[in-house]
């Protein structure tokens, strides 16, 4: 009974730092770095770094609610909306920290000795940007669909 409420206790920990982070990350963070950083390719390296991190997170996050889910209910977690919104969170985590940002990194490296955003690869990198930046704005909208799913679950 008591291992059954500290999992629980864990999923609801798992879903608030995941969700939590996420919005931090994206929506005061970077905003801040790159209000109060004069240099902008440090803005976003120092960015580019937290954001990294925070898919990290979700990756470990999402195996944990996915064990959980699995654990708990067996084959009719399939069932469960709450399953499917934490997997395509995953998959966009996962799209972002090793299919989009790679492809970043190269369009930085390539870039070199200027910083890419001076450079003949602007355009393209500023797309895969915008790229990345949408993945990680729907991955933000399904965290509070997660919030939601698992707040109404636990007061029913």
């Amino acid at each position: 009974m008591i291992m059954s409420r500290i999992a629980e206790a864990l999923q609801s920990i798992a879903a608030t730092l995941w969700a939590g982070g996420l919005w931090v990350t994206g929506f005061v963070v970077a905003p801040v770095l790159f209000a109060r950083l004069e240099d902008r390719a440090l803005a976003g390296l120092i960015a580019g770094k937290l954001f990294s991190l925070m898919a990290w997170i979700g990756i470990a996050c999402a195996l944990y609610l996915i064990i959980f889910r699995f654990a708990r209910y067996g084959g009719t977690a399939f069932r469960q909306g709450l399953l499917w919104v934490v997997l395509l969170m995953l998959l966009l985590a996962c799209a972002g920290e090793f299919g989009v940002q790679p492809v970043m990194a190269a369009l930085k490296a390539q870039a070199l000795p200027q910083q890419v955003m001076e450079s003949l690869l602007r355009d393209r990198f500023a797309t895969w940007h915008g790229v990345a930046s949408a993945l990680y704005v729907l991955q933000c909208l399904l965290a509070a669909v997660l919030v939601i799913l698992l707040n109404r679950k636990n007061n029913l």
